[in-house]
Order: structure tokens, then C-alpha cells, then sequence
């Protein structure tokens, strides 16, 4: 099956995945949608960038039933970082099926989340230690979930969040769909999937091509104190569109962002240690293109995908082996081509060596550039510093086209449901329950997302159209 209109999917998420542009199913998702349609276990091996957040998502939504009140799907993921951007892929397939996604991580508002976990809720997606937490004060009810997910498994492991898997894999039902994916597989991962699983499907999902066809490697002996001046210079003769500069501690991630900064570098920094908030802008603004240099620990290594990211340097060689991987996979995406240099100083063979043989090849060892190389292009890369990086859209935008979400000053505290929405709504001249989106109520409001472009004439009629009884005060919502 390669294309998505042969799986038994329903009209409004084959509606969906064309909006966002999914052409044909990847390897991973022609061998994990069909399986989870069987409602069968399955353990899923697959690196990243292959497309395994729609391979599970896209059978998910198909799945859950718009009714049921109660959660019917749980996702967990290793990152804060990660567990946005699955909540947003849930979000975007599910637009018009009307899923609600509510996603949980540490540093997030609790209260926030627990609101939203009141409301009809489909799909939960978060971080262990959040979603535990919730378990425990009873804020977030398992008796409806049909469907687990553990996301970056081997990176749940190396985190020491496996403890807290566990925890909340026996508060689950035990009748349901789990499935495990996992760009490595150690023993404690098939420990885990043998004990909690019911004789589960293993894919493995081999690359099309090496991992080296697709990216261009190259390795740098430099000493420790001349390491900054060699990423200067590197910057200018690679002058990269988009660049992912990786360090091993958050301290290297201040220090050479503020040298960077200093130099008029386009550039911005993520890790461990800044609030949730400024991490989640960091990020948002980088997909977007709104500056060429991201300087980060790990943090922003799994997962998190982006587009069109041209050059990966490894300031600090990675101290295990899958973190090399995880780190380069950030480039080289979707068939383009991409570039991983990696600096090493005399110490640090031993990381190379388990790097190496990890991937199956040695990664070419260059000489660094002269200053006649640097000197003749940095006219060139002076001139792109004083461009401004071209701005690309939202991967969701087009789904937002012709939706108009309305605010209506009616909400939980005057008993306001889904339901009376729903019910006023499609029974105006013209309206259908398939032009209605997400409805989300609060204690006061409700938003409603109108599709189909009925905005306007749904907003004029309901200014003289009673609901649940009484005119309430409707307008266009702040998106």
C-alpha cells in the first residue's frame, strides 16, 4: 500500500494528511499503520526522521471514537520538546474528526493542564513524570485508554524515566494496544516490551540508504582552546541557510552562544536549564527560520523535526554512540542532503572509536581550513549575515484555511456542552455536523472552530440565534 488512500481511513483524515502534504506513506508508516488498524501490539524499530509520529498518530485517530468522553489514547515521550510537537502531529491529523489532544510536561502550568483534562479529552500525550503526576491526584482517568504509545524508548532508558514507564504501565487497563518505537533496541527495551506486551509484531525499519548517503561526514582533530576559533571559521566557508551547533553541557552552550552573539551571529540557544517557555519560543522561531544558529545540548537532538536544517557541527563529540546519530539525523531528512562535522581533541578517541563502529564506517578525518580559504569567503558569508534568513510556514497552516474559531461568553458554570453547541449548530440553514471543529469549553467561554469556510455566515446567525435556550454573545475568537 503506497499510497494513504488505500488504508481504510475515514474523509476527514485523508482530508487532513493532503493538507499537510504527507504524499506517500514511508517505510515506517506502510509497515506500522495497517498493524495498529489490526489492533495488534507492536514494537517498532526505526530511526529518526522516518515519519513514525503520523505511523502511529494517522491509525490512533482513525480509531478513537468522537463520543467517548474519557481519554482513549496516551503517548509518552522523553522531552518536553517532544511531547509539543507529538501533541501538535495528533492535533493536525485529528482537525476534522474534532480529537482533542491536551499534551503534559514538567514546568507547564498544572492547573492549565488539569483544566483541559476536564473537558472531553481524546488523546493525552506528555513526559513520564507529568503524566505520573497526574495519575496520582486523580486528575487524569486510564479506564478508557485503548491505546499506548512509549516514543524514543532507548532515550527513556538513558534519561532514567523507565521506572516511571512502569509506573504508569500498571495503572493502565490491561486490555489495550501498546507499542514501542525505538531507534535502538538494548536489553532493558525487550524486557520491557516482553513483559508488558501480547506477543507483539517487531519491524524494523532499515534506512533506504546508509547513513552515510544522505549526509556528508567530516571530523576535525582541534585542540579544546582552539576549538572556537575552528567553528568560526568553519562557519564561513560552510555558510550555512540552517545549523545545529551540539555541546555536551549547558555551560558550553552560554559560553559559546554569548562569543557568537558578540559576533553578530543570527543565533540562539537551547537547553536543560531555561524555563519551558523561552525553550518552546527557541525552537517555534528556528522552525520558522527566524535565525540561522541554534547552539544546544541533547535537548534538541531527539525528535524534533524541522525542516531544511543544511549543516550539524558537534562542537563537543557526543559521549555515547546513539547520541551521534540522533544529533546528525537532525539533517539529511525527507531525501535532502545534509552535512555532520564533528570536532575531536586528542583525548577523546575513545568516543570516536565506539562512534565508528556503532555506524558501521569511519567518518573522514579533513584539515581544518587555511586562512586563504577562510579570508576568500568570508566576503560571502559577511553578506549573508546581513540578510534576513527566509521565514517559512507553519507545517499546519493550510489546515487553518477556512476555519474561523468563535467565542461564545457561555461556558461549564451555565452547564454549556459540546452537545448544545453541536445541536444549534447543525441545525442552521446550511450547516452540517462535518462543518464543525474542535469545541473546546471552559468555565466561562466555549471556542467553536467553524470549517469550510461558514465562519462569517455562522457568526451573522448566531448573533439572533438562541443556544441552549438564550441568545448569548458571540464573536471571532483571538486566534
Amino acid at each position: 500500500m503506497n499510497q494513504f488512500k488505500d488504508y481504510t481511513l475515514s474523509t476527514e483524515l485523508l482530508k487532513a494528511i493532503t493538507m499537510l502534504n504527507y504524499k506517500n506513506p514511508t517505510q515506517v508508516q506502510q509497515a506500522v499503520i495497517p498493524t495498529v488498524l489490526e489492533d495488534k501490539d507492536i514494537v517498532v524499530k526505526s530511526q529518526t526522521g522516518s515519519g513514525k509520529s503520523a505511523a502511529f498518530a494517522i491509525p490512533i485517530c482513525e480509531k478513537i471514537v468522537w463520543e467517548e468522553n474519557r481519554p482513549q489514547a496516551l503517548v509518552l515521550t522523553p522531552t518536553r520538546e517532544l511531547a509539543m510537537q507529538v501533541g501538535q502531529d495528533f492535533f493536525n491529523i485529528g482537525r476534522f474528526k474534532r480529537l482533542k489532544t491536551v499534551t503534559v510536561y514538567g514546568k507547564h502550568s498544572f492547573t492549565t493542564e488539569q483544566k483541559d483534562l476536564k473537558q472531553k479529552t481524546h488523546v493525552v500525550v506528555g513526559t513520564p513524570g507529568r503524566v505520573l503526576d497526574h495519575i496520582e491526584r486523580g486528575t487524569l482517568i486510564l479506564d478508557g485508554i485503548s491505546y499506548l504509545v512509549i516514543d524514543e524508548a532507548d532515550e527513556m532508558l538513558n534519561m532514567g524515566f523507565i521506572e516511571q514507564v512502569e509506573s504508569i504501565i500498571s495503572a493502565l487497563p490491561k486490555k489495550r494496544i501498546t507499542m514501542l518505537f525505538s531507534a535502538t533496541l538494548p536489553e532493558d527495551i525487550e524486557k520491557l516490551s516482553k513483559k508488558y506486551m501480547q506477543n507483539p509484531a517487531y519491524i524494523t525499519i532499515q534506512r533506504d540508504e546508509k547513513i552515510s548517503d544522505k549526509i556528508e561526514h567530516t571530523l576535525y582533530e582541534v585542540r579544546q582552546e582552539a576549538k572556537p576559533e575552528a567553528l568560526l571559521d568553519i562557519t564561513i566557508v560552510e555558510n550555512a541557510e540552517s545549523c545545529i551547533i551540539f555541546c555536551n553541557t549547558k555551560q558550553a552552550v552560554d559560553e559559546l552562544f554569548d562569543r557568537m552573539t558578540q559576533l553578530n551571529y543570527t543565533c540562539e540557544k537551547i537547553h536543560g536549564g531555561m524555563e519551558q517557555e523561552d525553550r518552546s519560543k527557541v525552537m517555534n522561531d528556528f522552525k520558522r527560520g527566524y535565525f540561522r544558529y541554534l547552539i544546544a545540548t541533547d535537548v534538541a537532538a531527539r525528535g524534533i523535526d524541522i525542516e531544511n536544517i543544511e549543516l550539524i557541527i558537534n562542537y563537543d563529540i557526543p559521549q555515547n554512540k546513539e547520541s551521534y546519530v540522533h544529533r546528525i539525523g537532525r539533517t539529511g531528512r525527507a531525501g535532502k542532503e545534509g552535512k555532520a562535522i564533528t570536532f575531536l581533541t586528542p583525548y577523546e578517541e575513545k568516543f570516536l572509536l565506539e562512534i565508528e563502529n556503532y555506524i558501521a564506517f569511519k567518518i573522514p578525518r579533513k584539515e581544518l581550513p587555511d586562512h586563504e580559504q577562510v579570508r576568500s569567503l568570508r566576503a560571502a558569508f559577511e553578506e549573508k549575515m546581513t540578510i534576513r534568513p527566509k521565514v517559512k510556514q507553519d507545517k499546519g497552516i493550510s489546515l487553518s484555511e477556512g476555519i474561523m474559531k468563535l467565542h461564545i461568553a457561555s461556558g461549564k458554570k451555565s452547564k454549556m456542552r459540546p452537545v448544545d453547541i453541536v445541536g444549534t449548530l447543525s441545525n442552521l440553514q446550511g450547516m452540517s455536523a462535518e462543518d464543525i471543529g474542535i469545541i473546546n469549553v471552559q468555565d466561562v467561554s466555549t471556542f467553536v472552530e467553524i470549517l469550510n469556510n461558514k465562519g462569517d455566515m455562522v457568526l451573522k446567525t448566531l448573533q439572533t440565534t438562541p443556544i441552549k435556550g438564550r441568545l448569548r454573545r458571540v464573536s471571532r475568537a483571538n486566534q
